[in-house]
């Protein structure tokens, strides 16, 4: 979960759809939220004040404060308060003084735990407004073969920054935009990306999230509408330690990632600028996920991609 340097703006608006089965894929993984607490054997967390790489402005806990179940959903939720705690994540294995931050959240991520390559994802979520929000949905890889980030690829099924707040680009005038974007190219501060937005009328309800990925492209869907693509042509990596394949760095397992970050350099840049400390708690709410595989062609999703209408 990056900021963006380049983003090209789809000028369009959706109404939400309900989410429906897609035609012809198969269930292969899922959490529908349904238990009195979240599933330690599908979700792990991130536990770290380091910011994220972004200067974001919260301490990731494993409290059930920041991330819990209930009414159906997982929540997670960003509060006001200091929090103090190890300035980089303990898997890297490094050390280092303790870090505060003057707000605290979650990121759950399936790593470890369940990882995929190629299939359709669908996670359908209600985000949080305000100056300083950042919800995302999104992927890394299982294991780095081709260097550091960003050589070995992020995948950001959605984003959104400052949902409501003023917005000079905005068809409405208020922030409402979500984002679709790969990261890719050399590690940092070697790396490069590419994305595209969507408007959309209703940003603080519930809309499924969805991409679909193959060797050749990825496809973005908000409520089962496609707004954007990319092909295997448009990304590159310059990590070769593994044998570099024409749809590298993108050709490797990843895993999933669910958060709410508050503050840094994206978010605190646009819109309004900083970080609001009015409307907190704030809760971005996920209803479920979903990944499906094609089982007529799982690698190609041939017959499957694009609600069975193949391009």
């Amino acid at each position: 979960m990056m900021p963006l340097h380049f983003l090209s703006v789809l000028v369009a608006t959706l109404q939400p759809l309900p989410a429906t089965e897609p035609e012809g894929w198969a269930l292969v993984w899922a959490d529908e939220f349904e238990t009195d607490a979240i599933d330690p054997g599908k979700w792990t967390y991130d536990v770290d004040c380091w910011g994220g790489g972004n200067n974001e402005r919260q301490c990731y806990t494993d409290r059930p404060e920041n991330a819990f179940t209930a009414d159906g959903h997982l929540v997670i939720e960003a509060r006001n308060e200091s929090w103090t705690g190890d300035p980089f994540p303990p898997r890297w294995g490094l050390t280092g003084d303790a870090v505060t931050q003057d707000f605290t959240s979650a990121r759950l991520t399936t790593r470890g735990l369940a990882s995929w390559r190629y299939g359709r994802f669908e996670i359908r979520a209600q985000l949080p407004g305000h100056q300083g929000s950042w919800p995302a949905i999104w992927m890394l890889p299982e294991d780095s073969v081709y260097g550091g980030w960003a050589a070995s690829g992020e995948i950001d099924i959605m984003e959104a920054v400052n949902l409501g707040e003023p917005c000079d680009v905005c068809p409405a005038g208020l922030e409402n935009r979500v984002l679709g974007t790969l990261h890719y190219g050399g590690s940092a501060p070697d790396n490069t990306q590419s994305g595209d937005a969507m408007f959309l009328e209703d940003p603080k309800g519930f809309h499924v999230y969805a991409i679909e990925w193959t060797p050749e492209d990825f496809t973005w869907f908000v409520d089962g509408v496609p707004y954007a693509r990319q092909t295997a042509d448009e990304w590159f990596t310059e990590g070769s330690a593994a044998g570099q394949t024409d749809g590298a760095p993108f050709d490797q397992p990843f895993h999933l990632l669910l958060n709410l970050a508050i503050g840094g350099n994206w978010p605190e840049t646009s819109n309004l600028g900083g970080v609001s400390e009015d409307h907190f708690p704030r809760q971005m709410r996920i209803d479920f996920v979903r990944v499906y595989s094609c089982p007529s062609n799982p690698e190609t999703l041939a017959g499957c991609r694009h609600g069975g209408q193949d391009e």
